[in-house]
């Protein structure tokens, strides 16, 4: 469970501070966890929506996602030195929160996780800039600094004590707030025009319609696309609609890019293949992608799984085609080369029988030596 709030808690920050035309963002992500299948501390940042590194207690090194976040260097040449150090630092005052937050709620036991978001914002038309810092105890709002008015945000009655004591502290806030209203929306800029070539590109979709049996809903499901700025809906004889309609989450890919769904609870029939089609909306792309719905397009389990099952089948039948190719060829060389022994074996029998064998030589049109017969054993 915790570990789906984790996620969610994940996706739903990114999603809070969405890039828009002018509005660039850098978040970082740390949690701390005792949850058995994840690493006990994990961040990982994202500008504008694309992870960039990621540092966490099992490799403990601070590694760039693609390769233009490492022309960080160029101003910073120990930029990973110093992110790595940091992480290992904050690792240990994590996992020291986590015994207070525990104290605070009176816990004695149990398995326990602290969520941390913490960013800054950048209008590149107005130069205005915003930061935040907010921390979660067991996927509920705990603790929060805001930069403007340079206090602590108590979000539960139990952190209050935790308020106070911060807010004590000669000289942290203002560090906050310039570490939010300066450093971070600094670093923004870098990576912007670092990335500038990767981070405003544009990559359309690719747009399936699934459906898992005949009597549910029928996803639209659009994945490959960049920016994640876009919008997917469906669309009844031309109009919208959000009757029976279900949006998705915007996720992101492996590659950088994002994969969304919305789904549409409807009978297909011929009638509703004339009526529905779903339609992907991607920033700075004037043309839509529209998607009729059609009951010969749509995925099911079962063909998902013979999609699968066939490609199974590929991989394990073109190996299986090749070895029997390989043996086939053994056998023939085999065939052949026992042929040729048995044959000499004859011949320099023969010549063993005659009287004194000798070994004859002679000289070949270029002028090097050939055994042509001898007595003794022979090999192929």
């Amino acid at each position: 469970m915790l570990g789906m709030n984790l996620l969610a808690f994940f996706v739903a920050a990114v999603q809070i501070h969405r890039v828009t035309s002018v509005i660039h963002t850098l978040n970082y992500f740390t949690t701390v966890s005792q949850v058995a299948k994840l690493p006990e501390f994990l961040e990982v940042a994202y500008v504008d929506g694309v992870q960039i590194l990621q540092f966490d207690s099992n490799h403990r090194e601070t590694k760039a996602k693609h390769d233009w976040v490492n022309n960080i260097t160029e101003d910073n040449p120990h930029f990973w030195e110093t992110e790595t150090a940091i992480n290992i630092m904050n690792e240990q005052i994590m996992k020291d929160n986590i015994e207070t937050a525990k104290k605070r709620f009176n816990q004695t036991g149990g398995v326990h996780m602290i969520q941390v978001m913490k960013g800054c914002e950048w209008d590149d038309e107005t130069d205005e800039v915003n930061g935040w810092e907010h921390y979660r105890y067991d996927g509920e709002d705990f603790l929060a600094f805001e930069a403007k008015t340079m206090t602590w945000i108590a979000a539960h009655p139990q952190v209050f004590t935790t308020k106070i004591k911060l807010d004590q502290i000669g000289g942290l806030n203002e560090v906050k707030k310039i570490m939010q209203t300066e450093v971070c929306p600094e670093l923004l800029k870098k990576h912007l025009r670092n990335g500038r070539d990767f981070l405003t590109r544009t990559e359309l979709p690719k747009v399936f319609l699934l459906q898992k049996t005949p009597s549910s809903p029928v996803t639209c499901h659009a994945t490959g696309f960049y920016p994640k700025t876009s919008t997917l809906f469906w669309r009844k004889n031309g109009e919208e609609i959000h009757k029976d309609v279900e949006n998705g989450e915007t996720l992101p890919n492996h590659d950088g890019t994002f994969q969304a769904s919305v789904h549409l609870k409807v009978e297909v029939t011929p009638a509703a293949e004339q009526e529905y089609e779903c339609v992907f909306k991607l920033d700075s792309v004037l043309e839509d992608i529209v998607t009729k719905l059609d009951a010969r397009s749509i995925l099911s389990n079962a063909h998902i799984r013979e999609e699968e099952d066939r490609k199974r089948a590929v991989a394990i039948g073109v190996p299986l085609v090749i070895l029997t190719l390989v043996a086939m060829a053994v056998v023939v060389v085999a065939m052949i080369l026992t042929k040729r022994l048995k044959r000499k074996q004859v011949i320099y029998s023969q010549a063993c029988k005659e009287e004194k064998p000798k070994r004859k030589e002679e000289e070949d049109e270029e002028g090097q030596l050939t055994v042509s017969s001898y007595c003794g054993s022979v090999s192929a």
